[in-house]
């Protein structure tokens, strides 16, 4: 008898089906039967069902002769099943590597419920992976297992079998069965919730849900929001809530449910009517009018609509369909008039800054103004950041300004002047300013005038292919103006430069007549000057458990890929480590978003830390794949660890400078097992990789001494380039982890 029984209706997912099987058989826990049931489907789902049980005897397939729906066909894989517990997928849907063993892990601590509901996420079909937003209420908070009445949020959880794992034993014991029509989830998920005398949650991602634009049968039977037009089939969930309804009324001790029921029924109901192309147009009218009859029927007296809800409600019961649909031409009525509106005005304010600008060109240079920025408007931070502090140091004569957007105005300093782009005050700024300062370009309408400065800091020291070198990788340049790039590093007066390396490949890469500074990261001089006090408040800050070891994550950018999907199962990776160990997940910021969706105490998301800087001293170890971070952080003198499992992809679409393997800062992992093994083996901070860690440190931190900033001021402002001489890195005494001060390294679960 196998612990699981994947069902797996197909019907017209021959593209995606491959793809789904595949997830399931390469999952890391093998003890499951995969029941693919081939609905009847006109395209090539049989042969490939059949393919996959020719080469693995855990695959069978049950052919049907006709056509019946998703509901029939997953009864006839439940009829099949021999395993402990069911798992139900789409024909495209996807399990997450590892879902498995998760699942199996969580089954054993709760005392196997008959119910588990599983995180998931969903796949639009433009692209893109998007979270449940109720993914909260699967934390692990409260009993374990417990029943409905005692988490009736779990209600607010979609209402789908593939966000389920069941007993089977507890499916055949109630006589619970897929009813036939297209919204069939709904008179599943609701009476087994209710009926379970013991369900559990897993927070952690198990399936990927796949929404496709146009609706597939069987495949696709479920309130997807991204569904096109889909006939009358959406009707169907008036009946699918009478049996909802029927089932709660057949038994009394279930009346409580009624009002969320019909709460639920509601959202349900307005979902579909409000959807974009989810009835035709000649239906939506009747569609109205028996929602209002549903509502009238199945409300339950004293129970009030939510204050958040009301106005659907009201639209429902009194079936205010003219009103809905002249409050809809209204504004759409609105919108077709605000845009040319909208385009005017925002080119007449073009043109009133570009007007403004000019004039100020023929004003004065005020020399004592310097404008900074990073990132192209994010907050205040790296080189530029540590300058624009120096700068207040040690020319306090010299007033600074920071360009940013708004939501970042709070990162700043109080003594700093506040700059939005785009603004009056920005194209003053850019044309009066003796200094400028940014870490990749200003604005490319740049007009660089006699007598301004502009002082190119970078952000790191190139190990990924850059500049000119990307003529060659279309993948990584994504359609690069080189011709521009070249007209900014005209403008180039300074470029900073950590080490050697990156002197000779900026020259190269940047070919310009600017100055090289070798005076190091400024960003990095808060390296030699922090202290363990500092440190002790970062984690604090950060609500990192006392006592742990924190491993930062910072993968690079995959410009192979379209999405930027998580590289490493953190929480596989912690739970094979043990509770000594924490991560700090920081993405790359070209990533656009939290790297980790559902962030938990022992997976910290800090990709919105306006200071990378400071997460590494409140770290004890890095964990990166390509990222330039790592020449930084080896200036801190703490482990590093290099994850590359996709190294051979990585070189084809955007290449390195050298090989990692020969100038490598510290272990090399090339899968995630093998991670694993070095952080539990203790490899991370073995002699081995102290000895790597010291000479990459000598060859990429040579000026990294904790003055950088105050060299480049004394240079570029103060006319004093011998000044002050760097330490030797023997003689720096960067502030230690707060695992190395404690003289501590926890225990993992495989030294245990």
């Amino acid at each position: 008898m196998p612990r699981f029984s994947v069902i797996v209706p197909a019907y017209q997912v021959q593209a995606y089906l491959p793809a789904c099987l595949e997830s399931v058989l390469s999952q890391s826990y093998d003890d499951l039967e995969l029941i693919v049931v081939d609905d009847r489907s006109p395209d090539a789902c049989g042969e490939i069902a059949e393919e996959f049980a020719a080469r693995d005897p855990r695959v069978r397939v049950v052919r049907r002769t006709r056509n019946e729906g998703l509901g029939s066909a997953r009864n006839a894989g439940m009829a099949e099943a021999t395993g402990d517990y069911l798992v139900f997928l789409d024909g495209d849907d996807t399990l997450t590597p590892h879902a498995l063993r998760s699942v199996a892990d969580r089954l054993k601590e709760t005392g196997e419920p008959d119910v588990l509901v599983h995180g998931h996420a969903l796949v639009p079909w433009t692209g893109g992976i998007v979270r449940d937003p109720f993914a909260g209420v699967l934390t692990e908070q409260g009993p374990a297992p417990f029943r409905l009445e005692d988490r009736p949020g779990l209600l607010r959880v979609r209402a789908s079998a593939w966000n389920k794992v069941c007993r089977r034993e507890f499916v055949g014991n109630g006589g619970f069965a897929f009813p036939p029509g297209r919204h069939t989830d709904l008179p599943w998920t609701y009476p087994v919730l209710m009926a379970a005398e013991s369900i559990a949650t897993l927070e952690r991602v198990c399936v990927h849900h796949r929404q496709r634009s146009v609706p597939t049968g069987s495949g696709r039977a479920d309130l997807d929001v991204f569904d096109a037009a889909a006939g009358r089939a959406d009707f169907d969930v008036f009946d699918q809530y009478d049996r909802v309804f029927g089932y709660v009324d057949s038994r009394p001790e279930l009346a409580q449910w009624r009002p969320v029921l019909f709460r639920r029924m509601v959202d349900d109901l307005w979902a579909v009517f409000s959807g974009r192309d989810r009835l035709p147009r000649d239906t939506r009218a009747e569609f109205l009018r028996r929602a209002r009859d549903h509502y009238r029927a199945h409300r339950t007296p004293g129970h009030p609509a939510p204050v958040g809800s009301r106005l659907r409600h009201t639209k429902i019961r009194l079936n205010l369909y003219r009103a809905h649909r002249a409050l809809e031409l209204g504004r759409l009525l609105g919108r077709r008039i605000a845009r040319p509106s909208v385009r005017l005005a925002t080119a007449l304010r073009a043109a009133a800054l570009r007007l403004h600008y000019r004039v100020q060109l023929r004003l004065p240079v005020r020399a004592d103004r310097a404008l900074f920025a990073a990132y192209g408007g994010r907050g205040h931070g790296c080189n530029p950041g540590a300058l624009e502090e120096a700068f207040r140091t040690l020319a306090p004569h010299i007033r600074t300004a920071w360009v940013a957007a708004p939501e970042h105005h709070h990162t700043i300093p109080t003594a700093t002047r506040r700059i939005t782009p785009d603004t009056a005050a920005y194209w003053t700024a850019l044309a009066r300013s003796k200094y400028l300062v940014h870490n990749t370009d200003f604005d490319r309408r740049l007009v660089k005038r006699p007598g301004q400065v502009l002082v190119q800091t970078h952000h790191g020291t190139p190990l990924k292919h850059m500049g000119l070198d990307l003529q060659e990788r279309p993948a990584a340049s994504h359609e690069l103006d080189f011709d521009a790039l070249l007209r900014g590093v005209d403008q180039w007066d300074y470029v900073l430069s950590p080490n050697r390396h990156a002197t000779l490949t900026w020259q190269r890469v940047h070919p310009g007549r600017y100055t090289v500074l070798p005076y190091g990261q400024p960003r990095n001089d808060v390296f030699q000057r922090a202290t363990s006090e500092d440190v002790r408040r970062l984690r604090e800050s950060l609500g990192m458990p006392e006592g742990t070891v924190a491993i930062l994550y910072a993968p690079t950018h995959r410009d192979y890929r379209r999405t930027q999907h998580l590289r490493l199962d953190l929480e596989r990776l912690l739970c094979r480590l043990g509770p000594g160990f924490v991560v700090l997940a920081r993405a790359h910021h070209r990533h656009g978003g939290p790297l980790v969706p559902v962030p938990t105490p022992r997976v910290i998301d800090v990709s919105d830390h306006p200071s990378v800087e400071s997460l590494c001293l409140a770290s004890d170890a890095l964990v990166t794949d390509y990222s330039s971070l790592m020449f930084d952080y080896a200036g801190l003198d703490r482990p590093i660890v290099i994850h590359a499992d996709d190294r051979e992809a990585f070189e084809a679409a955007r290449g390195t400078y050298f090989d990692l393997r020969s100038f490598a800062p510290g272990a090399i992992a090339r899968s995630e097992d093998e991670l694993i093994d070095i952080f539990a083996s203790g490899h991370w901070r073995g002699s081995r990789s102290t000895q790597l860690r010291s000479a990459f440190r000598e060859r990429f931190c040579p000026y990294d001494d904790g003055r950088a900033a105050e060299r480049v001021v004394r240079h570029v402002v103060l006319g004093e380039p011998q000044s002050p001489p760097v330490i030797p890195p023997a003689e720096r005494h960067p502030v230690p982890s707060a695992a190395a001060a404690a003289g501590r390294a926890p225990l993992t679960s495989e030294t245990v």
